[in-house]
């Protein structure tokens, strides 16, 4: 590589780190894996290390990260949070203890393994045994003042217990969103429609930084310790000063440990790469500090990180199990969706034994045989996703997995539209989860809310004959319910009262309760704001529905051709003779606000003082319009917290303003 070439090649690599820095730090968004990351700092450094002559005192390799917020009070660290060496071979590790044991000519010691926990760095002063401060790492130099959201956390102590402790001193840790937590929390985003987080991280990020603390109290956040400082502490080195915190009623990991040789440190790295999914919190991999503070002093610091310390990190979490049997199974809308069940793997914390495979494309795209054994790949993701096959163990008489070509509960020959990837069952009146599915649709909370009635109930219903379609819903009686096996009075009324209760529903929510092919949440609103009431719906043209607002060609065909089903209609008929909503209500059909006449407005991020559905409400109360992604024709951006990056980055390219909430709600009054 000739000078020019470096030159060229750190500029790029500055410019990209910068912009990982921020995506990880400051949005919560990472665009790539900590490895990938990782790599290119070391490329970075390298780089710099062999062309001294391009140095710059603003490199990525000479500073942390930045997860400053504007919305808190920055507070400067009596003590630099510093970033480690990251490693991700055992060989890495095995030349550091050996640098470390030649620097130190000769002389006698030993190692703390500590687990290195995925969340988000955290620093705690306390004052005379009382939790006075804490600190988010920021730049490492100075970070945000969260002390009032930290005192919701549980286990991160208030008042010391008893104990030798300084009278004041500082200790570092991390702030971590437990699986189970995590899980909930996404389950609940995804049933609001609201962004899921990628991982448990991010999402204490996210709540570390809310700005109401009553809020934070709700997400069940923990807190992990592993570093004491301060100029009084009981112990001159690192494991008994730990030990210590412990007594004191600080959370210190479990997996600390004392090592003294090489092998030992080997040992716990291969130990930790298999048991680490077993923890109930996320990790990335393990550090390994020189524990005494006399020693970790002559090591002394590089520009960025200490000599005396470095992290392995483990590789993206996947596993090789094998595949069981791919089932078909047919959704709401007649979509026939291949599953892989898998004999039970463990993967960040969870038991995964079923992954979807999407469609028939991606089946062929893999080349799937009977009994192959699967990379299954969870790390921080959501969802279990097939990542490849391990052909090596194949059997040599496997035969290849084979699309089903009729619905595997109904039999019906399935069809595939031109240029769609899905296989669909059509006969949508007499396929059983088609049906269940779309009276478990119907009475959801977002629909018709009807309490009581989820899929077994749904299920149970069409079984025993009584609910066929939906409109046979408001033929139920609590006698007829309680007749049936598990439902028993309490629940009975429960499910009458949700049916009473179904019928004050606003208009928009029954459109949406329908299930009207490629008909959303959101385009249901826009249609019912569109024809006002279901008898002009009923009553449109092609041409008629496609003039209505965000209502396209395709869609329109979905809503016509649903509405001139006579099955459908009667359905229609039915749900209106029983009292069910079929038209805007008063209020709605009033005039309308125009402060946003005419402006198309997207919503990004999560906010404090209304939800995402209000806000939407609000915005088409003021005539304007809402929009799902940013184009040249927005107006502006409504931005909340954690707004995505890459919509950032649009808007800054295509010079889209950016109005926060309170400047939003001073603009409509």
């Amino acid at each position: 590589m000739s000078p020019q070439e470096a030159k060229e090649r750190i500029e790029t690599l500055r410019n990209d780190l910068h912009r990982h820095n921020n995506n990880y730090y400051v949005l919560n968004s990472p665009e790539i894996s900590d490895k990938e990351f990782d790599l290119l700092m070391k490329e970075l450094e390298d780089l710099e290390s062999k062309y001294p002559e391009y140095f710059d005192p603003l490199s990525p390799t000479l500073r942390v990260g930045s997860d400053l917020s504007k919305d808190f009070e920055h507070v400067v660290h009596e003590r630099p949070m510093m970033s480690l060496s990251n490693t991700y071979s055992i060989e890495e590790v095995d030349e550091w203890f050996d640098r470390d044991k030649k620097a130190l000519e000769g002389e006698e010691f030993n190692i703390v393994g500590e687990m290195k926990f995925d969340g988000v760095s955290i620093s705690l002063t306390y004052k005379n045994g009382r939790l006075e401060k804490a600190v988010t790492r920021g730049d490492g130099t100075q970070g945000d003042d969260v002390t009032a959201n930290v005192k919701t956390i549980k286990s991160i102590p208030l008042q010391l217990q008893p104990g030798d402790w300084p009278d004041y001193f500082e200790i570092r840790g991390e702030i971590l969103m437990p699986w189970k937590v995590f899980e909930k929390l996404n389950a609940e985003r995804a049933y609001n429609e609201e962004p899921l987080f990628a991982n448990p991280r991010n999402a204490a990020a996210g709540t570390l930084k809310m700005r109401k603390s009553i809020e934070v109290a709700k997400r069940d956040l923990d807190a992990r310790f592993y570093y004491l400082l301060g100029d009084n502490l009981p112990f001159d080195n690192h494991y008994d000063n730990m030990l210590a915190a412990r007594s004191w009623g600080f959370k210190v990991s479990t997996a600390m440990t004392l090592l003294n040789t090489l092998e030992e440190v080997d040992q716990y790295i291969r130990y930790w790469d298999t048991h680490r999914k077993e923890l109930p919190v996320a990790t990335d991999g393990l550090v390994f500090k020189i524990n005494s503070f006399r020693q970790q002093l002559n090591l002394g610091y590089t520009a960025k990180s200490p000599r005396w310390a470095i992290a392995y990190k483990f590789n993206p979490e996947n596993a090789c199990t094998q595949l069981r049997f791919v089932s078909f199974e047919t959704g709401r809308m007649g979509i026939v969706t291949p599953v892989a069940n898998l004999e039970p793997v463990l993967l960040s914390g969870t038991i995964v034994k079923r992954a979807s495979l999407h469609n028939d494309d991606i089946i062929q795209e893999l080349n799937i045989h009977q009994g192959d054994w699967l990379y299954v790949e969870k790390g921080g993701e959501i969802i279990p996703k097939i990542t490849g096959v391990d052909e090596s163990q194949r059997r040599p008489d496997a035969e290849k997995i084979q699309f089903v070509t009729n619905c595997p509960v109904c039999g019906t020959k399935l069809v595939r539209m031109f240029g769609e990837a899905a296989w669909w069952c059509p006969n949508k009146y007499g396929c059983r989860p088609q049906i269940t599915g779309k009276i478990e649709h119907f009475c959801a909370r977002r629909m018709m809310n009807i309490d009581g009635i989820g899929e077994e109930t749904a299920e149970l219903l069409f079984d025993c004959g009584l609910v066929e379609r939906i409109a046979d819903i408001y033929d139920l009686t609590q006698e007829k319910l309680e007749a049936l096996d598990r439902i028993g009075e309490k629940t009975a009324s429960k499910i009458i009262e949700g049916i009473e209760d179904s019928k004050k529903v606003p208009f928009e929510r029954v459109v949406y309760a329908l299930s009207i092919p490629n008909v959303g949440e959101t385009t249901a609103k826009r249609l019912a704001m569109g024809v006002k009431t279901m008898d002009n719906m009923i009553n449109m043209s092609v041409d008629e529905l496609t003039s209505l607002q965000d209502i396209g060609p395709v869609v329109a065909k979905c809503i016509y051709d649903f509405l001139k089903d006579p099955v459908n209609i009667d359905n229609i008929n039915r749900l209106k003779k029983a009292g069910v909503q079929m038209q805007l209500s008063e209020d709605k059909l009033a005039p309308k606000g125009d402060k946003l006449e005419g402006k198309t407005i997207v919503i990004s991020g999560t906010f404090s003082h209304h939800s995402r559905d209000e806000y939407k409400d609000l915005i088409e109360r003021e005539g304007g319009k809402n929009a799902g992604s940013i184009s040249k024709s927005t107006s502006f951006v409504l931005v909340g917290e954690n707004m995505g990056p890459a919509k950032k980055e649009k808007c800054e390219k295509l010079g889209i303003p950016m109005i926060s909430e309170e400047d939003f709600l001073r603009m409509i009054s």
